[in-house]
Formats: C-alpha cells, sequence, structure tokens
C-alpha cells in the first residue's frame, strides 16, 4: 500500500493548492483568478472541466448499456467502478461549473426559470437528472454495509432496469446537446471543428471516450492496488471501440468533405496542425492500436491506447470549447496557473473519493488488503531520526492533513496580490494629450475595465454639480471617498453601515440606545441617521436622502449614475446621441493616446471600432 500512500500524497497536496484558489475565486471573483475576458469567457474550466469532464464520465452509460441492454454479462465486474467513476465526474462537473459561473449562486435559477429554448436548459436538466440516477445507481453498494437498509437496497435493485434506461436516454440527450450549444456559432468556430451535426459528433465521441475512460480506470486502479489485471475483458472492451472510432472518424471526415472544407485541413494554418494532431491521438493511434489483436491483448497497448483516445477527444472538446475560436475574436488566452490548479484539484478530489470508496465498500468483489490494519503490525524505521506516528490510519490522517494545509498556505503565499487587493479603481495616471487626470476602474479586477476621464468630466459639468454627483456620500472623515467603500461586492448590494463595527469595543463602542431610542424596537428605521453623528457623511450640495443603508452592487451604482446622467446629456444635444452606447465607456480598443502605463492595463484587441482622438470624445467611426 506503499503506492497508494505515495499517491493520495500527490492528491491531497493539489487539492490543498486548489482550495485556497477556490476560495480567492469565490471571495474576490474571477478577475483575481483566471485569463478570462469579455472576448474569451470560456475557458480551461468549461473545456475541460465541464465539456471535457462531461465526456469523461460517459463510461457509466456505456457499459450499463453493455451489460443490462446488450445482455454481455461478462463485463458486469467493471460496472461498479464505473458507474462510480461517472457519478464522481459529474459531481466534479458540477462543482467546476459553480467555479466558473460570475454569479454561481444563481445556479437554481434553471430549476425555476425555465427557458426550454436553450440547450443549455437541456443539458442542465439532464445532468441533474442524470446525476440523480447514477446515486440511485450505486446506492445499493453503500447501502450493502448497512442491514437496516436492506428493505431499500432490495427496491433499488428491483428498478435497476428502468434506472439504466433513464440514465441511457438523459446521457444521450445531454452528450448531444452539448454539441447544440455551438450550432450559432458558425462565424466564431474554425470550419474544421464546426458542422451542422455537432450534436451526433458529440455523442460520438463520448461513446469513444466513455469506452478508453474504463479501460484507462481499469488499468490504473490495477497498477495502483496490485491486482490481477483484467486484461482479456478490456481487449474485448477495446474491439468494439474500434468500430465506435471508425464511426466518429468517417461520420466527421463525411462531414468535411461534404461541406466542401477538407482543403483546410492542409492549408499550413496552425488550426490546420491542430487539427492533424487532434486526428492522430483520437483516431489513428488507438485505433491501429485497438485493431491489432496482439496490441489490444497486451497491457502496454492498452495503456497506450486508451491514454491517446482519451486525450484526443478530450482536446476536441477543448478545441470547439474555445481553442478554435481565437482566430475570430483576436484574443490571446492562456490559462493561469490557478485554472490549472482548480482544475486538477477537483479531479484529484474525485479520485481520492475514488479510492476511499474502493477501499471502504465492496465495489469490486474483494476489498484491497492492507497488511498495515493487522493489529499485529510492527511498523518498520529504515532511518534513526524516523518518528511513528501512530496506528496506520492516525499517522495517514496526520501526513495528509499536513500536506493539505501547506499547500493550500503555500497558494496563499503566491497568489498574484495586485489582483486581489485592488479597489476598483486600480491606476491613476496623468493624460498629457487631454489634460488632467484619468482613471482606469476595474471593478471586478480582470485587467479591464473603463477609462474615466476625471478632469475632462469636472471641466464639462462644473466642479460644483459633478463633484456631489459622484461623490454623494463620503465614509466619516473623508473626502470624496471612492466608490468602493460602499459598493464593495461586484454584483450584489451590500449594507453600507457595519453594525457590528459600530457595537464592538475595538470599533466604535456604542451603546445601544446611543442610536435606538428606549422602549423602541431595534431596528433600521428606528436608530438615528448616519449624518445625525457624521455631519461631514453628505457633501454640501449633494441631494442623496438616506432611505436606507443597502448600497446597490458596484456594476449597478457605475451603470445607474454614468448611463442616467448620459441621457441627460444627451437630450438637448443630437451631436451626442451615441453618449448613452455602451461602447462609449467600454471601448473596444485601447485609445491611441494611452500612455504605457495606463496601457498594459487595457488588453482588449481591437475589433470594429477605433477612437479619433482628433474628434470629440463621443464621435466613433465604423472599420471594415
Amino acid at each position: 500500500m506503499e503506492r497508494v500512500d505515495r499517491v493520495k500524497s500527490v492528491l491531497w497536496a493539489i487539492t490543498g493548492l486548489a482550495a485556497a484558489v477556490a476560495v480567492t475565486r469565490f471571495i474576490f471573483g474571477l478577475g483575481a483568478t483566471t485569463n478570462l475576458t469579455d472576448q474569451t469567457p470560456w475557458g480551461l474550466w468549461i473545456g475541460f472541466d465541464v465539456m471535457g469532464g462531461v465526456a469523461l464520465a460517459a463510461g457509466g452509460f456505456v457499459i450499463t448499456a453493455i451489460v443490462y441492454i446488450l445482455k454481455r454479462e461478462e463485463f458486469h465486474p467493471i460496472v461498479k467502478p464505473a458507474v462510480l467513476t461517472a457519478f464522481l465526474g459529474y459531481i466534479a462537473v458540477i462543482i467546476s461549473l459553480l467555479v466558473d459561473l460570475g454569479l454561481p449562486w444563481n445556479i437554481w435559477h434553471m430549476i425555476v426559470f425555465w427557458n426550454p429554448h436553450s440547450p443549455l436548459f437541456e443539458v442542465g436538466w439532464c445532468v441533474m437528472l442524470y446525476s440523480t440516477v447514477l446515486l440511485l445507481e450505486f446506492s445499493p453498494v453503500p447501502l450493502e454495509e448497512f442491514s437496516h437498509y436492506a428493505k431499500i437496497r432490495a427496491f433499488l435493485m428491483r428498478i435497476r432496469l428502468p434506472l439504466v434506461l433513464l440514465g441511457i436516454m438523459l446521457s444521450t440527450l445531454h452528450q448531444s446537446s452539448l454539441g447544440s450549444l455551438f450550432l450559432i456559432m458558425p462565424f466564431k468556430l474554425y470550419p474544421l471543428w464546426y458542422s451542422h451535426i455537432l450534436p451526433v459528433i458529440f455523442f460520438l465521441s463520448a461513446i469513444a471516450l466513455g469506452i478508453g475512460m474504463i479501460v484507462l480506470e481499469s488499468l490504473i486502479t490495477s497498477w495502483l492496488y496490485k491486482r490481477p489485471p483484467e486484461t482479456k475483458l478490456l481487449s474485448k472492451l477495446c474491439r468494439a471501440g474500434v468500430w465506435v472510432i471508425a464511426i466518429y472518424f468517417i461520420v466527421r471526415m463525411v462531414d468535411i468533405v461534404v461541406t466542401g472544407k477538407a482543403g483546410l485541413i492542409f492549408s499550413g494554418t496552425w488550426e490546420s496542425y491542430l487539427f492533424l494532431f487532434e486526428m492522430l491521438v483520437s483516431v489513428i493511434i488507438p485505433g491501429v492500436l485497438f485493431s491489432i489483436r496482439s496490441t489490444r491483448e497486451n497491457r502496454s497497448g492498452q495503456w497506450i491506447g486508451s491514454i491517446s483516445l482519451v486525450f484526443g477527444i478530450v482536446l476536441h472538446r477543448i478545441n470547439v470549447g474555445g481553442l478554435t475560436m481565437l482566430r475570430a475574436t483576436g484574443d490571446i488566452y492562456i490559462p493561469s496557473w490557478m485554472e490549472i490548479a482548480v482544475s486538477a484539484g477537483v479531479i484529484s478530489a474525485a479520485a481520492l473519493v475514488f479510492m476511499f470508496a474502493i477501499e471502504k465498500l465492496k465495489v469490486w468483489e474483494s476489498r484491497p488488503v492492507d497488511r498495515r490494519s493487522d493489529p499485529a503490525y510492527v511498523p518498520e524505521f529504515g532511518l534513526a531520526s524516523d518518528v511513528c506516528l501512530g496506528t496506520p490510519r492516525v499517522a495517514a490522517r496526520i501526513r495528509y492533513s499536513l500536506l493539505f494545509v501547506a499547500a493550500f498556505a503555500v497558494a496563499f503565499a503566491i497568489l498574484p496580490g495586485s489582483k486581489v487587493r485592488t479597489e476598483g479603481i486600480v491606476d491613476v495616471t496623468v493624460n498629457p494629450a487631454r489634460g488632467g487626470d484619468t482613471l482606469f476602474v476595474d471593478g471586478n479586477r480582470d485587467g479591464y475595465g473603463v477609462l474615466f476621464k476625471h478632469q475632462f468630466h469636472v471641466d464639462s459639468l462644473g466642479v460644483k454639480e459633478s463633484c456631489v454627483k459622484c461623490h454623494h456620500m463620503n465614509m466619516p472623515l473623508d473626502k470624496q471617498s471612492g466608490c468602493y467603500n460602499c459598493h464593495r461586492d461586484m454584483y450584489s448590494e451590500v449594507d453600507a453601515f457595519d453594525h457590528d463595527w459600530h457595537s464592538s469595543p475595538r470599533g466604535g463602542n456604542l451603546e445601544c440606545f446611543e442610536c435606538h431610542a428606549k422602549g423602541s424596537e431595534k431596528t433600521a428605521s428606528s436608530a438615528k441617521k448616519c449624518n445625525d453623528c457624521h455631519l461631514d457623511l453628505i457633501p454640501a450640495g449633494a441631494t442623496i436622502k438616506i432611505e436606507n443603508y443597502m448600497a446597490p452592487s458596484y456594476t449597478d451604482a457605475m451603470h445607474t449614475l454614468c448611463v442616467s446622467c448620459h441621457r441627460e446629456q444627451a437630450k438637448n444635444r443630437p451631436d451626442l446621441a451615441r453618449l448613452t452606447l455602451c461602447t462609449t465607456c467600454h471601448e473596444s480598443a485601447p485609445p491611441n493616446y494611452l500612455t504605457p502605463e495606463m496601457a498594459k492595463h487595457y488588453r482588449r484587441p481591437n475589433f470594429n471600432r477605433v477612437v479619433l482622438p482628433e474628434l470629440s470624445d463621443t464621435t466613433w467611426k465604423e472599420t471594415d
């Protein structure tokens, strides 16, 4: 079991690294942990974790169809591990999706607010339902350990066939519907990957990947736990995989030829080389190895073929999911180490749960035997400095906990501080071309934002009106407080009044009745207003009226203030009709008057609009 311990140690360390990044992502947002942009909103977490993860979990419906529908009972020994792998795969997909969503707390909206016209609606429902089916399919295994749940287990065993049929149906639906997501992108997805039959291609690739994943999972667990390899059984599965790979390849190539895109395969672009490499690893290598009897019945051939097949199909999902869109978007996307850490951590956590189930439940006919669990086992020490950490179980907990905490701490130590410590306005520079200072407003800290020409607005609106319009409320003893002081969350409203600080001995140290009248209910409506104590809270001339202490989100505050003011200014000025457009503030290309210091914060590529600095600030020119 020393091999198992070493693998678990690595997995726990990777999980700890990912946990720290995940905490940072949920506290500080996507911009603090990813290299995603408005032009490339889908990256590694969607292309690999979600789209590839769903396909990696396809082994569950493939093996249950083989055993229970095609009645190939010889494959029954690998059903439980495959279903367990599929279930953990879907849980990993759901967790990854939560990490990737900008507003993860709204993931439940799909259950209540239906949009049956969207493929995402169907995919989401099928994933939820199929995860439930997988849970019910696997539940008899843990229930076998508890005799008082025998009736529940017996009931689940009786409805096993309906569950299998339901699982196959749901898998067929959402595996294909993932391809439907990209049918609306004919001008964004590179032609070699775009097809009107993408749902069919995705479904066939899922079956191929499911077979490859079953073979690879069996090989890994046999090596890890030193079990007799299931070589002959896997060779039969590999032989079936040849037919699936051949059908997948024929369908793709016929579609490319019929649609007149065959010439792009050898066009010499990086996409053409990527396509050839994808075909090599996903079709040619596994297809050849599994077609030859001597290699498919050989462990080395099974290792190489299954790894190549799994890698190739996952690469196809990543290519469709965003990599081959870079030519159309003009963006450059390289996943940050934090994105890679989360992806690796989700896989590591799923692998640890899988190993726990293998060791504690009857997933196999017999559980792995650890000689150290024998009460008569005596630990062996090679060096005099070796220290006994107790029984094997206690020692493992100590070692794994230490690795997890250490990796967690290391991840926090190397996190980019500039991304997590900024306060919405990340750069203040001087604009020599226009005169006056320009602020770079980047509320979600992703390197993309709005150039706010501060002096220009002051000159246009006048000092008296412009200052109190934006700085309508200040922090105590402060003048012209930043928006982020009160609007602290990017997308949700927050309580600008910190009650705990005011009542804390280390804060304001105020008694209850200093703010609330005696005999009245202690609520926000019965408390004093902020400006009753803080006379400098509302600047002179501001028209703000305090109705409650809930500050809108940073995004809502900016949009409400800026857009409403632009609309008001545009009413009487026909030449300012475009002032209310999003592109007025959210420029698609960095203006050519940026200083190098400002330009490094503004990476958005030039698409179809350019700023003409010799004209007014609101003049735009369409380009080809």
